[in-house]
């Protein structure tokens, strides 16, 4: 696996420490007035969740995990995992559910995501920046106050609460963005 300097990690990456796959949350280069530079880095290790926080020299060096992947169809729930299907040869991968965490709120049935794989075993999921869902459920609008900003509540279907213009109603498809959760717009359908 290829090494890399500490002043060279960045958000997102993940590294492989004391054999245990951990993902960058954040780090901060630090130069102090007296002494040598060095790296603050914050990681979440992906195998427990547990969070785990290093100060590290620039000059020290780290293992950086060489990942995979591929697209893969967001298939059915089984018990505390979900299940996705291979694009390209057909096997069934099972992730977790504290390793997909809230992004399966944005992940409709049948759905093509890309699966993220380290050493053949899927760990993580990637998802777009932003999903089409169909909003189940819609709070109810005062007539005619399309006018004002306000927004009213609405559940899509599957199951992610999301903050809408009044004249969006339940059976409508929006546009979501997978970041924050906001709305963006309306959609014509689920391929839009």
């Amino acid at each position: 696996m290829p090494s890399i300097k500490a002043n060279r990690i960045r958000k997102g990456q993940v590294l492989v420490i004391d054999g245990d796959l951990y993902v960058v949350t954040d780090y901060e280069f630090r130069k102090p007035g007296k002494g040598s530079s060095f790296n603050q880095i914050r990681c979440k290790n992906l195998n427990t969740g547990s969070n785990k926080a290093m100060k590290m020299s620039s000059d020290e060096t780290v293992e950086q995990a060489y990942l995979d992947s591929r697209p893969c169809t967001y298939s059915y729930p089984e018990g505390e995992q979900f299940v996705f299907m291979d694009g390209e040869n057909y096997e069934l991968h099972y992730l977790s559910a504290d390793l997909v965490g809230d992004k399966m709120k944005f992940v409709r049935d049948n759905q093509a995501v890309n699966v993220t794989f380290f050493e053949g075993r899927p760990i993580s999921l990637e998802l777009p920046t932003h999903v089409i869902l169909q909003v189940t459920e819609a709070e109810i609008s005062a007539r005619g106050d399309t006018v004002t900003n306000d927004k009213k509540g609405a559940v899509c279907e599957t199951g992610l609460e999301v903050r809408v213009p009044p004249y969006i109603d339940g059976g409508e498809w929006i546009k979501v963005q997978t970041e924050t959760g906001d709305f963006l717009s309306r959609a014509e359908g689920p391929e839009s």
